[in-house]
């Protein structure tokens, strides 16, 4: 789980990365790294020469100790409650239950004993796919869901149902809670954003946007909000106000997926150019790139301490790499591509879902989950 940080972080970027009102600067996540990295510290530990010249004693151990970690505990388990493709799986804050969503229009709620997941109960209510769904940040028991019947809804697992359903104004595929739990963004086909406001039981307000708006977050203060697009930017505003703060030319083409580091102090991006990149929260710059992938990065997610990052694409792998470096730590094997990922908040244990096909009949998808990191036999 992400920390606080201090409010209104974002907002000194670096030179030669961002858009600030109508002034525009060139740079992404693939032009200028080397000569940044230089002049930056390595994941705030005052160190230049671990990354640019090579690691200390201790990174090697500790990227030493990973790599075993990961090769002892590389069990795979699969799950088939689902009987359509599973779009999205995200773990509660206690890592206690895990939730995934379907093409099949439901949400499956699992419980977790260390060991094994087993089905508590299932999240019917939506008319069509539930696109995107996302846990209450510090709430175990609250679920959000974002379906294509332009609807969100917020479940308590405690009673098992549904308790607020938010009409929205299109098919949404994305979907966001605010650190301070007040909050809920969604985002539809038509790249139009929801904000809904708990307290008050309606929607905040609409932003509409005229390009491509792609997965959204707050940062962990849930004062600024983050955007990316296909224009290859990540856009920054203020919020609730939400007036732009800055436009990060991150990378070169479209923007995917976004994640914060459990500090709070950096956030990853994932993208179509196949690579996945490393911001400073507070400066805007780029401190790290990783490229193990040849695909557009699909889905990106921090372990609970942040010291490895994982990525998923077409690429028949799930790239685990050490942050501070980008020295690989593992790979996960896949036989198609992966869309969804999550590692459990206090364990590397990851849940994801990939494009696979039912065993007996390869034109239907099999709405398969998996979880990986469990103890070998």
């Amino acid at each position: 789980m992400a920390t606080s940080v201090n409010a209104g972080r974002i907002g000194t970027p670096s030179t030669g990365n961002t858009t600030t009102g109508s002034k525009h600067t060139n740079g992404s996540a693939s032009q200028d790294i080397d000569a940044e990295i230089m002049k930056r510290s390595s994941l705030g530990k005052h160190k230049q020469t671990s990354f640019v010249f090579g690691m200390d004693s201790g990174q090697k151990s500790e990227i030493e100790e990973l790599r075993d970690q990961f090769k002892k505990n590389n069990r795979i388990q699969s799950y088939g409650s689902h009987n359509n493709k599973v779009h999205s799986v995200d773990w509660n804050c206690d890592g206690r239950r895990l939730a995934s969503g379907s093409f099949d229009k439901t949400c499956c709620v699992y419980l977790f004993d260390n060991t094994k997941l087993r089905v508590d109960h299932i999240c019917r209510g939506h008319s069509d796919s539930v696109d995107q769904l996302c846990w209450h940040v510090t709430h175990p028991d609250l679920l959000a869901t974002a379906s294509g019947d332009k609807t969100v809804r917020v479940w308590d697992t405690r009673q098992q149902k549904n308790t607020h359903c938010y009409p929205t104004k299109g098919e949404n595929i994305n979907i966001t809670w605010s650190g301070d739990g007040h909050y809920i963004a969604s985002g539809n086909k038509d790249d139009l954003l929801t904000f809904i406001d708990l307290r008050a039981g309606n929607n905040l307000r609409e932003e509409q946007f005229k390009y491509e708006v792609n997965e959204i977050t707050w940062d962990p203060t849930s004062k600024i909000f983050v955007v990316t697009t296909g224009e290859g930017n990540v856009c920054i505003y203020n919020f609730p106000e939400f007036e732009l703060q800055h436009t990060l030319k991150a990378h070169t083409a479209n923007c995917i997926c976004i994640e914060f580091h459990p500090s709070g102090d950096y956030f990853a991006v994932g993208s179509a150019d196949a690579i996945v990149s490393l911001w400073t929260a507070d400066t805007l710059a780029c401190i790290r790139t990783y490229t193990r992938l040849d695909w557009p990065v699909r889905a990106i997610s921090f372990n609970h301490n942040g010291s490895v990052i994982a990525a998923a694409s077409e690429d028949l792998v799930i790239d685990i790499s050490h942050v501070e470096t980008a020295e690989k730590i593992f790979q996960i094997p896949v036989e198609t591509p992966t869309f969804t990922v999550s590692f459990h908040p206090t364990r590397n244990i990851l849940a994801y879902a990939c494009d696979d096909k039912d065993k007996y009949d390869r034109d239907r998808d099999s709405g398969i989950i998996k979880v990986f990191g469990l103890p070998s036999d």
